[in-house]
């Protein structure tokens, strides 16, 4: 497929949603659909997403594409329920688009579909380039009523830094840990500790790639609230949603389930919590249960070596008992748990046990209610985030370090990028000609430059450009003041693995002293070489 055959596909309107019910798994009621592209293409049939998705970012399309999805999916959905919403994955190119809340809603206000049943999903990776963008737009999302989930959940490296720092709602367990919980023991302790960390978090869990009634059992053994798969339903066109809006079978717990048999709601406490302790320790975060009086009942491996103590030296302990430093810190959030009010990512400090470095840890504290709403306990998680922060702190340093030495530089350091246009050039440019920052960005620079010199200039950037030698030319500059001054500006490309130049790198220096020096010595040979009079 080609960007010209999407671009033909749009003017045809051959793309369409196609929907999957997501279902609540304790009830079998469908809570809401996926919405999900396909292409309806003239000769080649019903396309998925991964024939065109990808072509339709590069070229500059997926804005448009998405805008008549939304479009058509709102309209389909005038037969769902009033309960039942519409969950949009968005593709990473647009949560750089500050656009995006506005078109959600005027294609929302166009079809009369409440922007409070409407779901955004965001992937990890769509976090990754630009955080500080995806919640300017989740912010202005969150305004107009949307919730918002984080997909492909544990994929991603950074996973918990976006739980912090994005208002989410939706926490959705990637189809590859599902698909493969039955037969690996590994791929359930992290479905374990995901549907964990999110139901300490608050956020409502949703298991993707539901196959089967064996895996269903699991999630929903496990706390999981939410499915999606073909266990309850394929995708299907809009002519056939109503197909898919129906209640599902709730699934049931089966006593001669292999895997699960041993942990069914029919087994001693004692055995389930034994068998749920293998599932916490494989958890990548620290998870415990705590009672009423605040001591432990349950806690992993993880926070156990967090706290410093073995496991079984924590159980029925006090949290003041184990964690006596902090505890100060931590007692009003407990208190705020147990009065009924969840408490997430609290960031708490604390000098290492040796006394030496900091540490850093996220607390968060979700209240466990009874069928009478009293709080009869607190599921506890908490990250270490202590290499973060020093990850941060490296990172401030060095920023530091690399401001300071491009602002007390006495040359002047410049970025083009592989058009030859200027990304960044030193603030000591502003300091000498007084051009702001912004106006010398492209080709900006170029008009502080002498006109004699600025043709030249360009078409010694433009040489170098086609033959990748360095850059290195003389040119005059207008100064603040209005005097002319000679500078030497050198450069060299940055290439990345395939050869391509990506960057050019360089500096300009004041030569104006060395231009006078040597003029004064052409004069004075000037004059020794002219003819003697008498």
């Amino acid at each position: 497929m080609s960007a010209e055959q999407v671009r033909a596909g749009l003017r045809r309107s051959e793309f369409v949603p196609f929907f999957q019910p997501v279902v609540t798994l304790h009830t079998g009621e469908v809570a809401g659909m996926e919405v999900l592209a396909r292409w309806q293409h003239a000769s080649r049939g019903v396309l998925p997403p991964e024939a065109f998705i990808r072509i339709a970012e590069q070229a500059g399309l997926i804005g448009e594409l998405t805008a008549m999805l939304m479009e058509k999916s709102f309209n389909a959905a005038s037969m769902l329920p009033n309960t039942q919403w519409l969950a949009f994955n968005v593709s990473p190119y647009l949560l750089h688009d500050l656009a995006l809340p506005k078109q959600i809603r005027e294609a929302a206000n166009a079809a009369a579909f409440p922007l409070n049943r409407v779901v955004i999903e965001i992937t990890e990776s769509a976090l990754l380039e630009d955080l500080q963008h995806a919640q300017t737009i989740s912010a202005e999302l969150k305004a107009l009523g949307c919730r918002l989930a984080l997909d492909d959940f544990g994929t991603g490296y950074s996973s918990l830094l976006h739980l912090q720092s994005l208002p989410f709602d939706e926490l959705k367990v990637d189809r590859s840990f599902v698909s493969s919980m039955a037969e690996r023991r590994q791929s359930r302790k992290i479905v374990s500790a995901v549907v964990g960390l999110g139901q300490s978090l608050g956020l409502t869990t949703v298991a993707e790639g539901v196959e089967t009634e064996e895996q269903a059992e699991m999630l929903l053994l496990l706390g999981c609230e939410m499915g999606q798969g073909w266990l309850f339903g394929k995708p299907v066109p809009a002519e056939r949603l109503s197909e898919a809006i129906t209640m599902h079978p709730p699934v049931r717990l089966r006593p001669t389930s292999s895997v699960w048999r041993d942990i069914s709601y029919s087994s001693p406490p004692g055995q389930r919590l034994s068998h749920l302790q293998a599932l916490y320790d494989g958890a990548p975060v620290g998870l415990a249960f705590l009672s009423p009086d605040l001591r432990y009942i349950s806690i992993n491996q993880q926070l156990a070596e967090m706290n410093g103590a073995p496991i079984h030296d924590h159980l029925g302990r006090l949290v003041s008992e184990m964690i006596p430093a902090v505890y100060p810190q931590l007692e009003p959030y407990l208190r705020r748990a147990l009065a009924g009010v969840p408490v997430n990512a609290v960031e708490i400090t604390q000098r290492a046990a040796d006394g030496g470095h900091e540490e850093a840890f996220l607390f968060s504290y979700l209240p466990a209610f009874d069928e009478a709403a009293e709080v009869v306990g607190i599921s506890v998680a908490v990250v270490d985030i202590t290499g973060r922060r020093r990850t941060e702190t490296a990172l401030r340093e060095s920023e530091d370090h690399y401001r300071h030495m491009v602002e007390l530089n006495p040359q002047i350091p410049w970025v083009l990028d592989e058009e030859g246009m200027a990304t960044m050039i030193s603030p000591r440019w502003q300091q000498i000609t007084g051009m702001s920052e912004e106006d010398s960005r492209g080709r900006g620079f170029i008009s502080a430059l002498h006109p004699d010199d600025q043709e030249r200039v360009a078409e010694s950037i433009a040489r170098s450009l086609q033959t990748g030698e360095p850059i290195d030319v003389e040119c005059r500059v207008r100064t603040s003041t209005g005097e002319w001054r000679w500078i030497h500006s050198r450069g060299a490309p940055r290439r990345d693995k395939a050869g391509k130049i990506i960057r050019w790198y360089g500096s300009a220096a004041d030569i104006h002293a060395q231009k006078q020096l040597e003029e004064e010595l052409r004069r004075r040979t000037g004059e020794d070489n002219s003819p003697s009079t008498y």
